[in-house]
């Protein structure tokens, strides 16, 4: 009986907690916006223009422990529609998306049983990938 009691309070206290005074730094993740295109054109990164919205979600993302952040935003087009992708950093975690007003219209996968939350079931059969728009760095 312990076990079904520990075995959950176990995973949930894995994922941490966020630092809330915790300043973003540039180096902390790459964003491939137009903010320093000379500098993104040396490096090779795509520019892409973000909406304010998710850009303000992504500079969020910098405020979490390293084992909190999403790995990676995504653009895709999905039913005509430009939305955004957030893969998550664990299997446990639903992986979002939202439109680019940051609404958020579900999660397709991801969760404790990888199905998601079922509010975009057709999102794998119907998203058409784009370009990654944000990637957290390795650590």
């Amino acid at each position: 009986m312990i076990k079904f009691v520990l075995i959950p309070l176990a995973l949930m206290l894995s994922c941490g907690s966020t630092k809330s005074n915790q300043s973003a730094i540039a180096e902390d993740s790459i964003i491939t916006t137009s903010a320093s295109e000379k500098s993104l054109k040396d490096s090779g990164a795509v520019t892409v223009a973000l909406p304010i919205c998710i850009k303000n979600k992504i500079d969020s993302f910098k405020l979490k422990e390293a084992h909190e952040q999403p790995q990676s935003v995504m653009e895709y087009m999905y039913k005509g529609k430009k939305v955004y992708y957030v893969v998550m950093p664990c299997c446990d975690f639903f992986n979002e998306v939202y439109d680019e007003k940051c609404n958020y219209l579900g999660a397709p996968n991801g969760g404790f049983t990888g199905k998601g939350d079922g509010k975009i079931p057709d999102f794998d059969a119907e998203a058409k990938p784009g370009k990654t728009v944000w990637k957290a760095l390795e650590k």
